[in-house]
């Protein structure tokens, strides 16, 4: 049995571990609130760009009158032989199973289309690190593939995520597609809504098949047990459990160019509808971005908990045979006294 001194400086360093995760947590409660706020300030612009794009599209003509094919190539449909996928993980870990989730959920869309040549972007560091291990990067000064998998791009530092990253990303993709190098680009990512309320989604960025609709081809949800765990976390520093409420906001964006009237343009509904549609890409990457990052936060809160949970634990099993071993110390000098004494009497 370790003597007493062992285990008080074993408790000791329990409980410097302790005040860390516990400061962890408060932090990423704190930028969890920040990531929120940013999420629901975008929404708005989101959905009046929709509304837009849906006002455009029924003034515009899309199809071409004779051949009946798309006008823009961003909703042209191809075969899907060349895939983009964009895993967006965290730069950090001290997560729990977030960036391990995610990389899973891209393992295995990449396992499901085996017969595909698949170009990986990587935003995060740990899935540039992850996809550098495994596969291939594309040699940019080079037209030949590096493999069937291979990495085409990645990207890292999200610390601050501004829409000009996500403006660069969609400019970047909509060239491959417009080039038809790529038939269809998916993005993977951790869909946030609240605390509890998040899943683990595929979704198809392009070709765009409905205007304000996702795509989705690959959701996972949270466990139970993996939900009350966040309850609790999210509990223990006041952070809401329900999603924030702005359905007065999202009426308003909601009817914005709705109304059945003809607008005057300063261009022509079909020069706008071209120039338009890029950036309805861009807001997608960048709400996708946005989610992500509140994810990230809320997952590496509920680590940070159950971290701290675990240490508060080990701090009473430790005291507990710390009492024991003093207790059994005291006991062995009692009986070394009682011992001696009638030794000598």
């Amino acid at each position: 049995m370790a003597n007493v001194l062992d285990i008080r400086r074993r408790i000791r360093s329990v409980r410097n571990t302790r005040q860390i995760t516990q400061a962890m947590k408060m932090i990423s409660a704190a930028r969890l609130r920040r990531a929120q706020d940013r999420a629901l300030a975008a929404r708005p612009y989101a959905q009046m760009l929709t509304n837009v794009l849906k006002s455009l599209v029924a003034r515009a003509e899309v199809y071409d009158p004779v051949t009946g094919e798309v006008k823009h190539p961003l909703l042209a449909r191809r075969p899907e032989n060349r895939i983009l996928l964009i895993v967006v993980t965290a730069d950090k870990g001290l997560a729990g199973a977030f960036n391990a989730n995610i990389l899973k959920a891209a393992m295995k869309f990449i396992t499901i289309r085996s017969q595909k040549e698949i170009d990986v972007e990587a935003i995060g560091r740990k899935s540039r690190d992850f996809f550098r291990r495994r596969f291939p990067i594309k040699d940019e000064s080079s037209e030949s593939r590096a493999g069937r998998l291979q990495v085409s791009g990645e990207r890292f530092g999200l610390a601050n995520i501004d829409f000009a990253l996500a403006s660069e990303v969609a400019k970047s993709i909509i060239q491959r597609y417009t080039d038809e190098q790529i038939d269809a680009v998916y993005l993977v990512y951790n869909e946030f809504k609240s605390v509890i309320a998040q899943r683990l989604v595929v979704d198809r960025v392009l070709p765009i098949i409905e205007i304000g609709a996702q795509d989705i081809s690959q959701a996972d949800e949270a466990s139970r047990e993996e939900r009350e765990r966040r309850a609790q976390a999210a509990a223990s520093v006041g952070v809401s459990l329900e999603e924030a409420d702005t359905s007065e906001i999202d009426r308003v964006a909601a009817q914005f160019a709705t109304k059945q009237v003809d607008y005057i343009y300063e261009q022509s509904p079909d020069e706008l509808f071209r120039s338009v549609l890029p950036k309805y890409v861009s807001v997608q990457i960048y709400r996708a971005l946005l989610e992500s990052n509140a994810a990230e936060h809320a997952a590496r809160m509920t680590a940070m908990d159950s971290a701290t949970n675990n240490a508060t634990d080990m701090i009473d099993s430790l005291t507990l045979k710390m009492n024991r071993a003093r207790q059994a110390s005291i006991t062995k000098e009692i009986i070394e006294i009682v011992s001696g004494a009638a030794a000598l009497a």
